[in-house]
């Protein structure tokens, strides 16, 4: 019998057998998330390997880009090709000559990232980039808040099949879910998000949710969309609270069962 290949790249999520009980024969079907390696290459140049779901490449691949500083528009990047390989995924980015040389000034010798968001780094000063902060005068309804708490669960796909991924959801005023997006690390369902929603005009009233933590990485990353509501399942840490204070977010946490807590600017949301 032939062993099955490795590394797959052409689903998120594969159907198996599983045994139901150790102590019985009877078997059951289950659905497992896939995770593929996915290299993002500049120019001919590697940057970085990552385990992500193999779904949405290219939006992965802007929003990746984008939240990273390689480019700071859309039309920095002249063109996107997605290769699937035996042992993974390559997404070939061709970016202006101007991106391309400051991308190679400050590389980060990157081999990997996990949860951490941190891997590669070469100095403290990588760690935290303080993002511009764009005064916006926004409001948020508490109710539009909730309703859209109610929708993001139910439009989880994947996450419904396997149990396996997080997902982040972008909202308008009214609760309306415009876009999601799922992956198997919150970071690269954020990129995606993120690199799907570039080319949308105005987002001054829209908010994200987040299935997962809201670490500082994820206020950082929306800090580059003028997002000023971050809405996260889980807790917030300590030190995305001081960001989003910082740069005027409101950053919701542990939003669930028709209640949440609002850890910084709660007067930017009314009743």
């Amino acid at each position: 019998m032939t062993k099955e290949k490795l590394i797959q790249t052409s689903h998120s999520c594969k159907e198996v057998s599983i045994q139901k009980n150790i102590n019985s024969e009877e078997t059951t079907k289950e659905v497992l998330a896939e995770e593929t390696p996915i290299a993002i290459i500049y120019n001919g140049v590697s940057h970085v390997v990552m385990m992500a779901s193999p779904c949405d490449l290219e939006d992965f691949a802007r929003g990746f880009s984008i939240t990273e500083g390689v480019i700071t528009s859309l039309s920095d990047i002249y063109s996107i090709e997605v290769l699937k390989k035996d042992n993974g995924i390559e997404i070939n980015l061709e970016i202006s000559t101007e991106k391309f040389i400051r991308l190679k000034e400050i590389r980060r010798n990157l081999t990997g990232r996990t949860g951490c968001g941190l891997c590669g780094a070469e100095s403290l000063d990588q760690v935290l980039k303080i993002p511009e902060n764009k005064k916006i005068a926004t409001k948020f309804s508490s109710k539009s808040i909730l309703r859209a708490l109610k929708k993001f669960s139910s439009q989880q796909e994947i996450q419904k099949k396997t149990g396996a991924t997080h997902a982040c959801g972008l909202f308008n005023s009214k609760g309306d879910l415009i876009l999601l997006k799922e992956d198997v690390g919150r970071h690269n369902a954020l990129d995606k998000l993120i690199g799907a929603s570039l080319d949308t005009t105005i987002l001054n009233d829209f908010f994200v949710i987040t299935s997962s933590r809201a670490s500082y990485e994820m206020v950082q990353k929306l800090a580059y969309l003028n997002l000023k509501l971050l809405v996260a399942i889980s807790a917030p840490t300590a030190l995305a609270t001081r960001l989003a204070d910082q740069i005027e977010m409101t950053l919701v946490g542990f939003a669930r069962n028709n209640r949440y807590n609002c850890y910084t600017h709660s007067a930017q949301i009314i009743g």
